[in-house]
């Protein structure tokens, strides 16, 4: 629903869990900002939780091969660093997977309106890709509306975005937050998409 609602770790557990399983587990992240410079290296901290939680498949460039350092949307970082998002890398940055996975998991940027080029906001992505979309809310205060909101923008964007389900993620730092005992409830009531898990801070 949103930056920091969890999106890495879930993805990483669901990526551990089909490897597990057996799985050749691919993972992409089709641009990421906020990077940090490691020597001549721009690495995309999110991008190598997933590597590593896939098994380390291909390679990490090929996980994030768009990476930008501002705390912007990547659209804006690129511009920052006088570069510019190739729009037609965030779609076909999927294809270097096709020999190295059976089974792939995508994380986005932001909220599925979150802008991630000059023109795309991460829902076209999405659409053009062609997978069906895990909703990853935290449970705080607000995430009814959050939740609600990204049902209603995939299912009206383009031609509608399948969403397989949501998954609720517990975060630190809200445990007065009253609405946390209810929220999932109300959002399993009120959801056409199954509350798939609620995940505990930090689960394994």
């Amino acid at each position: 629903t949103s930056t920091e609602a969890g999106k890495t770790f879930v993805a990483a557990l669901i990526a551990r869990s089909l490897r597990a399983a057996g799985h050749r587990v691919g993972v992409y992240k089709p641009a990421a900002s906020d990077c940090i410079k490691v020597g001549s290296d721009i690495i995309s901290e999110d991008a190598a939780v997933l590597w590593e939680a896939a098994g380390r498949p291909h390679t990490l460039e090929a996980v994030c091969p768009q990476r930008f350092q501002a705390a912007l949307a990547p659209h804006l970082a690129a511009k920052a660093e006088g570069r510019e998002i190739d729009a037609a890398q965030l779609r076909q940055g999927l294809e270097v997977w096709s020999d190295h996975a059976d089974i792939m998991v995508i994380e986005g940027a932001g909220g599925l309106m979150s802008p991630i080029g000059d023109r795309d906001f991460v829902a076209d992505v999405a659409v053009d890709m062609g997978y069906p979309m895990i909703v990853v809310v935290p449970n705080v205060l607000g995430c009814i509306n959050f939740t609600m909101q990204t049902l209603i923008a995939a299912a009206c964007y383009g031609n509608g975005i399948p969403v397989s389900g949501i998954v609720m993620t517990h975060p630190e730092g809200f445990e007065g937050d009253e609405s946390r005992g209810t929220n999932a409830s109300e959002i399993a009531k009120r959801s056409v998409a199954p509350l798939l898990a609620s995940v505990p801070y930090g689960a394994e």
